[in-house]
C-alpha cells in the first residue's frame, strides 16, 4: 500500500514529475496529459456516486479503483518487472456489465442528449472526460508505446458510461431524445 506521510515534495516545482521507473518528465508531455486526465475522468465518477446507489454504486467504484490502476500504468513506461498493467480481463468485465445493462434497455431510436436525471447527466459528463482521456492516451500511443489493453479500457468504459446513463433514467425512459434542427427558427 502507499503510505504518504507529506503532500508537498517540491520536487515538481521546476514542472516536472517523477514516473515509476524513477524518471522525470515534464509535465506537459502527452504522457502526463493522459494520466491527468484519467484522473479527471475517476473524479467526474466520483461526484455521479453522490446521486447513484446499490449495485452500479459498487460498480463505479471498482472502476474508480481501475482508474486507479490505469493511471499506474500510464506512470510506468517501457517494461517494469512486476509493473500494475491494465489486463484484457478488466476490459472483458466491461463488456459484459455493458451486455447486462444494454439488455435491459430498449433499443435507441435517437442519439440522446446528457441529461434525464442528475446521476444519468453525471454519469454523461465522466464518459465525455472519459472520452479525453482516451483521446490523450491514443496521442502518448503515437509517440510512445503503451498497454493496448489500457486503450480498449478507456473506450469501453466510455460505452460503459454511456449504457449506465441510460439505466439510471428508468431504463432509458427519461432519456432526453435529440430532435435535429427541433429548435431552429422558421421551421
Amino acid at each position: 500500500m502507499v503510505k504518504l506521510t507529506k503532500i508537498y515534495t517540491r520536487t515538481g516545482d521546476s514542472g516536472t514529475t517523477g514516473l515509476v521507473d524513477g524518471s522525470r518528465r515534464s509535465k506537459a508531455e502527452p504522457r502526463m496529459v493522459a494520466i491527468g486526465e484519467v484522473d479527471e475522468a475517476n473524479s467526474a465518477i466520483g461526484v455521479a456516486l453522490l446521486a447513484i446507489e446499490g449495485a452500479l454504486a459498487a460498480q463505479l467504484t471498482r472502476i474508480q479503483n481501475d482508474l486507479f490502476d490505469l493511471g499506474a500504468d500510464l506512470a510506468t513506461p517501457g517494461e517494469v518487472e512486476g509493473a500494475l498493467r491494465i489486463i484484457s480481463e478488466q476490459v472483458a468485465r466491461l463488456e459484459a456489465e455493458i451486455d447486462a445493462m444494454n439488455a435491459a434497455l430498449s433499443p435507441l431510436t435517437s442519439f440522446i442528449l446528457p441529461g434525464g436525471s442528475t446521476g444519468s447527466a453525471h454519469l454523461h459528463l465522466a464518459r465525455a472526460i472519459t472520452r479525453r482521456a482516451e483521446r490523450a492516451a491514443v496521442a502518448l500511443a503515437e509517440q510512445e508505446a503503451i498497454n493496448p489493453p489500457a486503450l480498449a479500457y478507456l473506450n469501453r468504459l466510455s460505452d460503459w458510461l454511456f449504457v449506465a446513463a441510460r439505466m439510471v433514467n428508468q431504463s432509458g425512459a427519461s432519456d432526453v431524445l435529440w430532435v435535429p434542427g427541433g429548435v431552429r427558427t422558421g421551421r
